[in-house]
């Protein structure tokens, strides 16, 4: 008589080759655990492609970006503003017209990895108050990092623009504007 995993097994001769089995498939059961177990705490959240190109540089994921100098945030899975009007949240894909003369490119941002910031208000204006007015941020569409290579732009899915069609690219024209 003998022990395996805590139950007592009777090992006669004719069985030793179903406890062989046995043994081998309780093995099996407990590396395939093992591998779900170590598999699943390697999996990594990251969404460069989603963010826009006024984003910051130097995230790997961002769920919202807070806007200190317009009291705004942005749901960057959603690519859509979020900003209080008439004592409720909005969302919407643009700025109101209040907002005509913000300028989303140079303005700080701040990166919020929780769900819904725009809930509790007063613990972002007064944490980042400091940030209200500052322009010193590197955004992802001046970056030349490659991993902002292909990242979202509204209209152009997360590829972006073609070769020679992006910011100071001139088009695949023959130069000189004589063609």
């Amino acid at each position: 008589m003998s022990k395996l995993f805590g139950i007592m097994v009777v090992i006669l001769p004719n069985k030793l080759i179903t406890m062989k089995k046995i043994t081998l498939i309780a093995a099996t059961i407990l590396s395939s655990l093992a591998f779900t177990t170590a598999n699943a705490q390697i999996s990594l959240n990251v969404n460069i492609g989603s963010q826009p190109a006024w984003g910051p540089v130097g995230y790997d994921y961002v769920e919202n970006y807070y806007l200190p100098d317009i009291d705004t945030y942005y749901d960057v899975p959603n690519h859509q503003y979020v900003y209080f009007d008439n004592n409720s949240w909005v969302r919407s894909r643009t700025l109101p017209a209040r907002y005509a003369n913000y300028n989303i490119n140079n303005s700080y941002k701040v990166v919020v990895n929780e769900p819904r910031p725009w809930t509790r208000p007063d613990v972002y204006r007064t944490k980042y108050v400091t940030y209200k007015g500052r322009h010193d941020q590197v955004i992802i569409r001046n970056s030349a990092d490659v991993k902002y290579k292909e990242h979202w732009k509204p209209g152009k899915g997360p590829k972006g623009p073609k070769p020679g069609h992006g910011p100071g690219g001139h088009g695949p024209g023959k130069g000189h504007g004589k063609h």
